[in-house]
Formats: C-alpha cells, sequence, structure tokens
C-alpha cells in the first residue's frame, strides 16, 4: 500500500515563510524555508521563520530539502534551521548555491551539505525518482520539483510565469519536460496562487522596460530607480536600457553587485564593458548617471529615505534628480514605503511610481495556471503559496479547467492531505505549527508575551520602582525611588509618585509585620497593587517594575 501525504509548515494563508512538505511513504521530502517580513505592530521582530517542530522529530527521515530559487520567502529562513539541524541535504541550482553560501559565511555557519543540481535534471533520492524543471522567475535558476510516487508524480510549480520571450537560458521555462510527467501521470499538483487574482497572463506586463523609457529619453539629469536586489530580471532590463541610453551606472547594493558578479561567473549574464561606476568612483557631481538603488523588504525602503534626508554617506538628492520607484510595498513594508515616498518628493526634482497595476510582479496570473493544469493534467489540485484568497482563487481556476471539486484541496499550515493507494483520506489530520519569531540571533517566545511586553513600553511606558532593605532585619534602609518613563511626567504628579511609593512601603511593611516576607511574592504583589493605583488615577497601563533590593548591613 503506497502512502502520499502533503502539508505545509508555512506559506498558507500567509505571505511569505514557504515550506512544503512531501512524504513518500516513510521518507520525507521539503520544498523550501523561507522567511516573512513582520507587521509594523511587531516592534523588534527581525522576521518570521517557520515552526520546525516536526522536522526536528522527524530528522531520521528527512532525504531531502529543494530550495527552487534564491528569494527570502523561500530560502531565508535555512540559517535557522541548519542551527538546529546541521548537515542537513540541501538541493539547489548553482546562483542559489552561491547565494547561501555568501550568506552561510557572514553568519558563520559551516556545516552544511549542499547538492548542486541543475534546473532540468533527473535523479533518484532513497526510493523516489526526481525530476526538476525550469521555471521563468524574477531571478535565474528557477526550477521546479516532481517527486514520482507509486500513483504518479507529485508535482511543486514554485514561481512562474510563462513568457515565450526570454532569450536567457538561465530564466527559461522548460514545458517540454511537463509534457513528458504528465504522460507518466500526475497524482497531485501543488501551484503558486501569489497571482491567481489577476486576469490573463503575466507576460508581458511583468517587463518594466515600457513603463520607464520615456523617463531615460526626456531626463536631462541623474535617474535614480529603487529595485529589489533579488530581482534579477528587473535589475537586468533597467541595465539594459541604461546601455542603450549611454548612461553609466552605479549599483548602490552590496548583495545586488554580488549576485551579478556570481550571474557573471557562472556565465547568466555579464554587465556590458565600462559601464559599471565603481562606489570608490562615484562622485555627487558626476552627471548622466543611473544609480540602482537596491535591497530587500523595508531595507531599500530605510536606505532611499536616508539619501532623501540628506544622511546618506555618498549620495545626495539634487533638484534636477529623477527618481524612479519600481520596488512596490511588500506586506510589513507599507510604513517605511510612505515614509520613503514623502520625503523623496521634498528633495527629488522629479519622484514617479511605477504602477503595480500595469506592471505585474513575476508569479503566475489566470492563464499561466491555466496552461500548467492543461500540461499536467493533475488528478488532485492544490493551492500553496499565497494569502487565503489567493489559493481560493487558485482553486475556483482549476475547477473551471475542469478539476472535480473533490479533487481540489485549500489546507491550512498543518492540515494533511494524505493519499492512500491514490485516494485522498477525508479525514484530515493536522500537526501544530506556529510562528517562530526572529529578534536579531535569538528567538521570542512563541506565545507572545514579548511583543505584548513592548507593544506595552510603546503605547503605555513603565514605571520603576527601587527599594533598598537590611536583609537580616527586613527593614527599609534607602528608598523608595521611582522613575516613570512614557507614564506621566513627574515634576506634574508629585502626589501620584508619592502614593506609588507608600503602596511599595506598605506592602513590605505589612508582610514583614506577619512573617509572610518573600522577597518575589511582594514585588509580586506590590506590582498588582500599583498597576490598580496607576490606572485608576491616569487610565494607563504601564508596565510596572518593582526591585526590591535586600543588602546585608
Amino acid at each position: 500500500m503506497s502512502k502520499v501525504r502533503i502539508f505545509a509548515l508555512g506559506g498558507l494563508d500567509e505571505d511569505g515563510k514557504n515550506m512544503y512538505v512531501v512524504q513518500n511513504d516513510e521518507d520525507i521530502f521539503v520544498m523550501e524555508c523561507g522567511i516573512k517580513y513582520p507587521e509594523s505592530e511587531m516592534l523588534g521582530v527581525e522576521m518570521i521563520v517557520p515552526d520546525f517542530t516536526y522536522l526536528l522529530e522527524n530528522k531520521n527521515r528527512i532525504k531531502a530539502i529543494f530550495i527552487t530559487h534564491g528569494h527570502d520567502d523561500v530560502m531565508a529562513a535555512l540559517p535557522n534551521l541548519l542551527n538546529e539541524m546541521p548537515d542537513l541535504p540541501l538541493y539547489m541550482a548553482p546562483l542559489t548555491v552561491l547565494t547561501f553560501e555568501r550568506k552561510a559565511k557572514k553568519l558563520g555557519i559551516k556545516n552544511y551539505k549542499i547538492h548542486r543540481i541543475m534546473r532540468d535534471s533527473e535523479f533518484t533520492i532513497g526510493k523516489t525518482k526526481i525530476r526538476t524543471f525550469g521555471t521563468t522567475q524574477s531571478i535565474a535558476d528557477g526550477f521546479g520539483v516532481a517527486l514520482l510516487t507509486d500513483e504518479g508524480y507529485v508535482i511543486y510549480s514554485s514561481e512562474f510565469i510563462v513568457d515565450y520571450d526570454t532569450k536567457n537560458e538561465a530564466f527559461r521555462m522548460d514545458i517540454s519536460e511537463m509534457t513528458d510527467m504528465a504522460n507518466e501521470g500526475v497524482l497531485a499538483l501543488m501551484c503558486e496562487s501569489v497571482g491567481a487574482t489577476r486576469d490573463g497572463h503575466s507576460a508581458p506586463h511583468h517587463r518594466i522596460t515600457p513603463l520607464i523609457e520615456p523617463y531615460f529619453e526626456d531626463s536631462k539629469g541623474r535617474i535614480f530607480i529603487t529595485l529589489f536586489n533579488q530581482n534579477i530580471y528587473r535589475v537586468i532590463e533597467v541595465i539594459e536600457l541604461a546601455y542603450k541610453y549611454n548612461r553609466k551606472i552605479l549599483i548602490y547594493d552590496t548583495e545586488l553587485r554580488a549576485i551579478l558578479s556570481d550571474m557573471a561567473k557562472l556565465d547568466y549574464y555579464h554587465i556590458p564593458a565600462g559601464l559599471e561606476i565603481a562606489q570608490s568612483s562615484f562622485s555627487n557631481e558626476m552627471d548622466n548617471v543611473l544609480v540602482i538603488v537596491a535591497g530587500t523588504g523595508s531595507s531599500i525602503f530605510k536606505k532611499v529615505h536616508r539619501i532623501a534626508t540628506k544622511e546618506d554617506d555618498l549620495i545626495e538628492l539634487q533638484d534636477t534628480d529623477t527618481v524612479l520607484i519600481a520596488s512596490p510595498a511588500v506586506p510589513g513594508t507599507e510604513r517605511d514605503e510612505a515614509a520613503m515616498e514623502d520625503d523623496l518628493y521634498k528633495e527629488a526634482g522629479r519622484v514617479i511610481t511605477v504602477d503595480a497595476k500595469r506592471n505585474y510582479t513575476m508569479h503566475a496570473s489566470i492563464e499561466d495556471l491555466k496552461m500548467l493544469i492543461y500540461l499536467l493534467k493533475p488528478k488532485y489540485y492544490i493551492p500553496v503559496k499565497g494569502e487565503y484568497r489567493q489559493l481560493v482563487s487558485n482553486a475556483t481556476i482549476a475547477l473551471n479547467m475542469g478539476v472535480q471539486p473533490n479533487n481540489i484541496i485549500v489546507l491550512d499550515n498543518g492540515m494533511i492531505a494524505e493519499f492512500n493507494n491514490g485516494k485522498l483520506e477525508k479525514n484530515f489530520e493536522t500537526i501544530t505549527v506556529g510562528d517562530i519569531l526572529v529578534d536579531g540571533k535569538d528567538k521570542l517566545d512563541e506565545s507572545g508575551m514579548v511583543i505584548k511586553d513592548r507593544e506595552l513600553l510603546s503605547t503605555d511606558g513603565a514605571i520603576i520602582i527601587g527599594i533598598v532593605i537590611n536583609h537580616a532585619t527586613k527593614e527599609i534602609i534607602g528608598g523608595p525611588d521611582v522613575q516613570s518613563r512614557g507614564v506621566i511626567y513627574l515634576k506634574d504628579a508629585d502626589y501620584i509618585v508619592k502614593q506609588i511609593a507608600n503602596i511599595m512601603e506598605d506592602t513590605i511593611n505589612e508582610a514583614v509585620k506577619s512573617n509572610t516576607y518573600d522577597n518575589m511574592n511582594c514585588r509580586s504583589e506590590a506590582r498588582e497593587k500599583i498597576a490598580r493605583y496607576v490606572q485608576r488615577e491616569t487610565g494607563k497601563r504601564p508596565m510596572i517594575l518593582p526591585a526590591i533590593v535586600e543588602i546585608n548591613v
């Protein structure tokens, strides 16, 4: 009896944090290991990564982790996973390998095992035959994955668009490979959903050249353009425009320069000779220059914001500059993008935001998804990678293409679709999954208490009460000293400060008198009493931090 289980540890009903699991009998195969950017109210959180608990509990059964391309939403959580489970078998294409190796070196990660594979390859892991097929997406070397089970292929599409005009082999989609797999039979197709609400094909709307070329024709001064450094397809378009209009380019981002260097090393793309200006040779007085300001997530908006507010060490805007904003805000970065754009209007001569409705991201639109369903003819269809409305829209496309309603499976993270002898089980088992919040190198608690504390501090402030007592007699010998931060102005609230001090003193004295004094219990009791009093007097619920210091006299 064959058993196939498909589920997600992240990436469903959310933007990012992609991680999908396919179990072929007892063997586990993982697709992607990405992050999600935090919402603005998640104070101090750097990124959100998948919950790896299930993988930790079943690490001996993991046969492969496929990283299908070099974007943060599918790869950036890999260092976090390797810190917990080193030596996992990683499978990546050459450009993704170079990108990851650079990140690993920066983070001091040495214990990892990478298998370099080509975009269109065929090999066996354990008892499972694997096929990869090239896809057209915004970074080179992207591929999808197909795992052959006893009942047919389980195919993960990764990101893709259908673009017959792509000339660069590192970006081409291999449609013939898909036709071959369809002839062998497809049990389940896991297909991306990010663009599932858009009509038509993504091509040619993914190309930025028609929208920005007029500004290259009529701009007399410098041109600045903001780009995500992982959207290499768009970066190449912009570089080729600069070459056409005889503009030197400054690439103002270390990571983008490194990726373009990798592209040249792999012979995927070479910047035309003599076009690029080294950052060390750049002068703010240079004219007829294109400056590509790049980054990831909110970092790009913060970088441009520094330039706009004259805080950057290298670049200062002039009133003859044209600024093209071609890096739309992603969830969690909207506030930074708005602040950047506001300040740009104050300094630059002309600011143009590229219309996202006219310039599509390189994700499959409705007609692209239809084509994949038509080619592969899957028995079961599983929308992945997207918010819930996008998953439902993707499911509707499959329904309209003739896939039976009972064979279309919209899952939540942790919900398992199990197939026994090629037939879907109706009782969906679930495993517990959650978000792991990462602050710097540290994980925050999963309960969210750290975030709640930060929200409290940011809105209602904190009151710190310090008091010193004799360790032997428990007599108060210093304080109480009351400090307020973000709650009340002390000079205008003397009576509140005095009452807080009195509550602290009374709590200790009463406990000593009744012979029930305990340092921790006293602090807890004082905290509750002071919190009730402050809320009654001010309407606020600040963080209360009592400290009882016991010293030997």
